[in-house]
């Protein structure tokens, strides 16, 4: 089954993430990637880069970011296949991030046709 895993920090770093954080995320990659559970991946621009869009009849609207207070911003995300919602929680709980915030895992609903 496919699991979205929203990585959601829950400190707000001034400047660059730091580069033991950032060393911990690359060792989780590749084990996860060497463990042929991780299928893709990245982090996320900081939110006050974000851009939000609503079309309300024919007028779009463009907004400039941030949107949520910063405990709730998304700081990158994962797409895993695992066994099941157990083996979900395994790898989300190894996330260096689950330690300083939280790792959402959402199922993907494969039976979607767009």
């Amino acid at each position: 089954m496919k699991y979205m895993l929203l990585i959601r920090p829950e400190v707000d770093f001034d400047g660059e993430v730091p580069e033991e954080m950032v060393a911990a995320t690359r060792a989780w990659v590749a084990e996860m990637t060497e463990r042929g559970v991780r299928q893709q991946g990245a982090a996320l621009r900081p939110p006050a880069e974000a851009t939000g869009v609503r079309r309300r009849g024919r007028k779009v609207i463009a907004t400039d970011g941030p949107f949520a207070e910063s405990k709730e911003q998304m700081g990158g995300f994962d797409l895993i296949d695992c066994r099941d919602l157990d083996e979900a929680i395994e790898i989300a709980s190894k996330h260096p991030v689950a330690a300083i915030g939280m790792v959402e895992i959402r199922a993907l609903e494969e039976d979607f046709e767009a």
